[in-house]
């Protein structure tokens, strides 16, 4: 899927633009936010309805990535998943890499959300 290429893309440039990540070498934020957002978008290019709107939001200390769909009958929920399934971990994924996840409604869409800590900025000298 070429959107999800693109948007790995543009999310890792904004991270680091934003200095929401440290360098590679000393954190894997980012790949952690990017598998999220991978598997997340997957989800609502999958299973929603178009278009699929792809956010992220700053708070103290945190940044949020939010996914949304207009499939607003299909409520977003763990499922029991084999060992050999080939599918359905997504939310899993995301409960583990992330502090919290959670979904909302709107009018017009359904939100898919994870969070992740900021880095903390350091102070030299």
């Amino acid at each position: 899927m070429q959107e999800l290429h693109g948007l790995r893309e543009a999310l890792l440039e904004t991270l680091e633009a934003r200095h929401l990540v440290a360098t590679p070498a000393l954190d894997d934020r980012a790949d952690r936010v990017i598998l999220v957002a991978s598997e997340l978008a997957t989800n609502a290019l999958v299973h929603g309805l178009p278009p699929s709107v792809v956010r992220l939001l700053l708070g103290d200390g945190c940044f949020v990535l939010d996914i949304a769909d207009h499939d607003m009958q299909a409520v977003p929920e763990l499922r029991d998943v084999e060992p050999f399934d080939s599918g359905g971990r997504g939310l899993h994924l995301a409960r583990q890499l992330s502090l919290d996840v959670g979904w909302y409604a709107t009018a017009e869409a359904k939100h898919i959300w994870a969070s992740f800590p900021a880095v903390t900025p350091t102070l030299d000298g």
